[in-house]
C-alpha cells in the first residue's frame, strides 16, 4: 500500500482551483450562463468567501462545486423565463445568503412611433 500525507489547501489554492484550470468551476458556470445569453461575473470577494466556506466545512476542493451550485442553481433555473437579463453578478453577500444574485438588465430602447 502507498501512504501519503495530505495537507489542507489554503484559501489561495482553492481560489486558483476555482479559476485557473482549463475546466475550472467558474469557467464551467460562465459557459452555462452564456448558453442563456447571460454573462456571469463572480467577484473576487465571492471567490474568497466560497474558498473560506469550503475550508470551514473541511471539504476542500470537492466542496467548491456544492457551494457554487447552492448559490447559482435557482438563478440558472429561473433565467430561461426571464427577459432582458444581460448579466448576473455574484459577490460575497450572495455567497453568505445576505442577498440574491444581482441581475443586470439590458437597456431596451423604446421605439417612437411617428404619429404623422
Amino acid at each position: 500500500p502507498v501512504m501519503a500525507t495530505l495537507e489542507e489547501l489554503d484559501e489561495a489554492a482553492l481560489m486558483l482551483i476555482l479559476t485557473e484550470p482549463k475546466h475550472a468551476l467558474v469557467k464551467q458556470y460562465a459557459r452555462l450562463f452564456e448558453m442563456e445569453g447571460v454573462q456571469l461575473e463572480i467577484r473576487d470577494d465571492a471567490l474568497r468567501e466560497i474558498s473560506r466556506k469550503a475550508m470551514e466545512r473541511k471539504t476542500g476542493a470537492r466542496g467548491l462545486r456544492t457551494i457554487m451550485e447552492q448559490v447559482l442553481l435557482d438563478t440558472m433555473y429561473d433565467l430561461p423565463s426571464m427577459d432582458h437579463v444581460s448579466k448576473v453578478v455574484i459577490d460575497a453577500s450572495v455567497i453568505n445568503g445576505e442577498n440574491k444574485p444581482f441581475l443586470i438588465y439590458e437597456r431596451i430602447e423604446k421605439q417612437a412611433v411617428a404619429a404623422d
